[in-house]
């Protein structure tokens, strides 16, 4: 398998390259030159199959020769190690729990595969490798928990000062060993920003083996598809279309989706469920993108204005909104919409969501048909690491658990820069 840069076509890079550049060097993203369609003998045996066999399943024809059949099947049998199950909320209704991970979040899946593939790149190649990555919430602890103390790998997380939940920033700021916080005066689009303009800075590459693991990382965007296949799985046998509602800020959940219904996965449609920051919802409805600063809302996970992503959802569909639009719907809420879907769902049936999945819930509501069709959305992040939230609006305790309990007890260290790219450069300049 090849790639090519979204912003060059021309270009080809192996799935190797594509993962240890992270941004093409003209700071497109990297995509597969074509989408495998996958037989029908693997859609009739899926419901057979355990969540790594399905990842290997997938995943072998994204990779190639770079990394061997032996082992990848060690890195989906090591990765996806905890359970993904499809829960019932009500009738209709369930959720795909992303959260049974070490670090309670969806990005553990994307983050612990990218770091297997780039440990065993770098084994082979014996060269360091620097990670940077830009998050606004979850991606962090991910990340720091997939690659802590992996060998020739120095991580360099940036957050947004004051956005995001205390939990989430205990998980960011208290590794130590290879991994580094950096608490940015801005938002998460200047730190995604700053990401941005590194890969692009001559001096810092000639220095710095960079990397990234967002999800402009094709290595993390591409296990995103697996649980889709998995979720689909447990649904059969089932005559009713399949409808996911997908909690979205950065938008490689959604897209590591529409990979899988454009490998053959029968998803019927998807919903492109995001808060105010409302971007892709908006662009869904006229068919003009606008990207706009970030705005702060309890959901901060998807507090995102210019959605990297967004991208390769359009190079997917050849930038025709006509068919985007056959194949996703989309939906924002405001916060106290998403409080109240979280207070009725608890009375109702007393499921906890958490403010992303609340978002993701009111998405499926407003477009599911009951009669013929199912709906899954994502629970993509613990209640518990937005507790404060989360028992306000319940006024019930969350149980938090052990790791986040561990993470709340140890001393925060972080670093505090400015949005302004000179000042994160100098920084970056004295790693030795």
């Amino acid at each position: 398998m090849k790639y090519f840069s979204t912003n060059n076509t021309e270009l080809r890079y192996s799935f190797k390259e594509a993962v240890i550049k992270g941004l093409a060097p003209d700071k497109g993203l990297f995509f597969p030159v074509s989408i495998p369609k996958l037989s029908d003998a693997f859609f009739k045996n899926l419901p057979n199959l355990s969540l790594p066999e399905i990842g290997f399943e997938v995943a072998k024809h994204f990779v190639g020769d770079d990394i061997s059949d032996a082992n990848l099947r060690e890195i989906t049998e090591e990765v996806l190690n905890f359970p993904i199950p499809v829960v019932p909320v009500e009738e209709g209704i369930s959720t795909l729990e992303l959260f049974h991970g070490p670090t309670c979040a969806f990005k553990d899946v994307g983050a612990r595969f990218m770091s297997r593939c780039l440990s065993a790149f770098a084994k082979k190649s014996q060269e360091d490798v620097t990670i940077l990555v830009a998050t606004s919430g979850d991606t962090g602890s991910a990340v720091a928990n997939g690659f802590l103390g992996v060998e020739g790998v120095q991580v360099i997380i940036l957050y947004p000062a004051g956005k995001v939940s205390k939990i989430q920033e205990q998980q960011l700021t208290t590794m130590g060993q290879n991994i580094t916080a950096l608490e940015v005066d801005g938002t998460f689009d200047d730190c995604q920003a700053l990401v941005k303009t590194a890969f692009a800075d001559k001096e810092l590459n000639e220095k710095l083996n960079l990397t990234s693991a967002n999800s402009i990382n094709i290595a993390r965007l591409l296990p995103q598809s697996f649980y889709y296949f998995y979720a689909w799985a447990q649904m059969q046998p089932t005559n009713k279309k399949l409808v996911f509602s997908v909690p979205s800020g950065n938008y490689g959940n959604l897209t590591g989706g529409l990979l899988a219904k454009q490998m053959g996965l029968p998803i019927h449609s998807f919903v492109a469920a995001a808060n105010k920051n409302k971007v892709v919802p908006d662009y869904l409805a006229s068919g003009k993108y606008e990207p706009k600063a970030s705005v702060q809302t309890i959901s901060n996970a998807m507090d995102v204005g210019t959605p990297s992503n967004f991208a390769r959802m359009m190079e997917m569909y050849q930038d025709r909104h006509a068919d985007v639009i056959k194949d996703v719907n989309g939906a924002w809420y405001t916060d106290e919409e998403t409080e109240e879907a979280m207070l009725d769902v608890y009375n109702r049936t007393k499921y906890i969501l958490d403010p992303h999945g609340a978002v993701a819930y009111l998405g499926l509501k407003k477009y599911l048909n009951v009669k013929d069709e199912l709906g899954i959305f994502l629970e993509t992040a613990h209640p518990a690491k937005f507790k404060d939230t989360v028992e306000a609006v319940l006024n019930t305790e969350i149980k938090i658990p052990d790791y986040l309990q561990e993470c709340l007890g140890k001393k925060k260290l972080s670093f505090l820069i400015s949005k302004e790219f000179n000042d994160f450069k100098a920084y970056l300049l004295k790693i030795d």
